[in-house]
């Protein structure tokens, strides 16, 4: 060993036998989770299996921008917009997420549609039997509810797949190099180009006087 290395020290004579781990209970956890799923389900009846209804929300950066997935809760613009008290979205299956911004036009559309179909499929069952208020369902509708297994109102990725065309004369001159290089000139360049503007507008009316 030269100079000021360290000692090499590699451990290959481990009893590496007394230290390994087994999971020999895996059948068994398995059938206990389903055992403990069932008894929820049975427990919550009638409501869905897998809680509260979720938002559906971009994944941050621009490398998973393009998915769609399941948020944490609504916000409260997008409650409103649907004519769902905030204080009541709980009690109706809604999570809510007071925390979150609805930022694009785009999102907070997709949002209060999920909202107004999940309400005009929603069954309020009386907090009560037999003292019903306004909202609540009808008996009919209480005697053919079913609880729901799965997700309530699945976020899904459709993609759709555009037809092919010929390419256009002006799509091949199009550089997307040289148009963003353009774009960066214009912003790096723009407040003081605005300024000279000014400067010269300035010295004209002066000038003129």
């Amino acid at each position: 060993m030269k100079h000021n290395n360290q000692l090499p020290n590699q451990h290959f004579r481990k009893n590496w036998q007394i230290r390994v781990k087994t999971w020999f209970n895996q059948p068994g956890q398995k059938k206990a989770r389903r055992v403990t799923r069932a008894a929820k389900a049975a427990r919550i009846a009638p409501r869905p299996v897998d809680g509260f209804l979720r938002p559906a929300v971009r994944c941050p950066t621009v490398k998973y921008n393009r998915r769609l997935r399941a948020g944490k809760g609504f916000t409260l613009d997008e409650l409103k917009a649907a004519g769902v008290n905030r204080k009541e979205a709980h009690g109706l299956g809604i999570s809510v997420d007071f925390r979150r911004k609805s930022r694009s036009e785009e999102a907070l559309s997709l949002n209060v549609q999920r909202l107004k179909t999940y309400k005009a499929k929603l069954i309020v069952f009386p907090k009560k039997a037999g003292k019903a208020k306004k909202g609540d369902a009808s008996a009919d509708e209480i005697a053919q509810a079913t609880q729901l297994k799965g997700f309530v109102l699945p976020v899904s990725n459709a993609v759709e797949a555009e037809a092919p065309r010929a390419i256009t004369a002006e799509e091949k001159e199009f550089s997307a190099y040289v148009a963003l290089r353009k774009a960066r000139t214009l912003a790096r360049y723009n407040g003081i180009r605005t300024k000279r503007a000014a400067e010269k507008a300035a010295a004209e009316a002066d000038a003129k006087k």
